[in-house]
């Protein structure tokens, strides 16, 4: 029985793999400060990764998928660990600048983007310090996840207005153009990652297609039985007041990723699943006003 750490275990990405990993039948331990509802069948690690002591020291992991933030996060995990075979890093899209021609590929010089700011530094310092003390470790860089136990209020907002019946407020004429990748693929990655042990250590994972804005409101609209009715916002007003993403296209090129996993799920079933595990949890998302926002300064 492979032995799995994973880091948080609690909201979306963390959870999804927890889960994922126990229904194969793994040994999977979760490192939180158990602070919320844990998953079934997990193994829990009591602790803030700020204050971890003594209680990795002793034990051993196949593999350490770490979905941390900063680089003071993983030096303190590598030096609390006792020892492991791999350790992944989800990292992020964000590494990449957004004045530099696209698509980005893994060898695209890092830097700070201007739409995402100190997250994306973050990960790019956490990201060097990883590689300097183990530069065994893979690192994957997707672009926007989606897929069941999504807390962050995207694919939910849509959900959200197509139930209501409300026509949707879309960014000027929709032709922006977005990126995804299902959480459950994000995990069949990490199996290939783990299978195959590619001698490439950085991947960018994500679906080989996009789409534009208005085509993934749409779809979302008909998986709840709706037709969108769009309304499109010119005035100069915060796009992300009012819509679940920022003013901002970018492209991964996934050419590493398809080498080994080149079918990934369908926009449509994927989101399809997103809605039905929505349905059964929406008190599990994170709402943000957009439809209040919608309310007082646009309708």
């Amino acid at each position: 029985m492979k032995k799995v750490l994973v880091t948080g275990g609690t909201a979306f990405v963390s959870r999804y793999i927890a889960e994922y990993y126990v229904g194969k039948g793994f040994h999977v331990s979760v490192l939180n400060r158990n602070t919320k509802e844990q998953s079934k069948g997990v193994h829990l690690i009591e602790a803030d990764r700020y204050h971890l002591g003594n209680q990795l020291c002793d034990l051993h992991f196949d593999v350490v998928i770490d979905t941390g933030y900063t680089s003071e996060e993983v030096k303190l995990l590598l030096d609390a660990l006792g020892s492991y075979d791999d350790y992944i890093f989800i990292s992020s899209s964000a590494v990449y600048p957004d004045n530099l021609p696209q698509p980005f590929a893994e060898e695209t010089l890092l830097g700070e983007n201007t739409y995402w700011r100190k997250y994306g530094t973050d990960k790019i310092e956490a990201e060097a310090l990883l590689q300097k003390k183990d530069p065994n470790a893979y690192i994957l860089r997707p672009p926007y996840l989606y897929g069941p136990m999504n807390d962050i209020y995207r694919e939910a907002f849509v959900f959200d207005c197509a139930l209501a019946d409300r026509p949707f407020y879309l960014p000027g004429d929709g032709s922006l153009k977005l990126q995804f990748f299902h959480i459950h693929d994000l995990c069949r990655f990490l199996d290939f990652l783990l299978e195959r042990k590619p001698e490439q250590r950085i991947f960018n994972v994500g679906n080989e297609e996009m789409i534009s804005v208005r085509d993934w409101v749409s779809l979302c609209y008909r998986i709840v039985g709706k037709k969108a009715e769009f309304v499109n916002v010119y005035e100069s007003v915060e796009q992300r007041n009012y819509f679940s993403f920022c003013e901002y296209e970018y492209q991964l090129d996934v050419t590493r990723q398809c080498g080994f996993m080149k079918d990934t799920i369908p926009l449509e079933e994927g989101l399809r699943d997103s809605f039905e595990w929505y349905r059964d949890h929406p008190d599990q998302v994170q709402k943000k006003p957009f439809i209040d926002y919608i309310e007082q300064n646009l309708e």
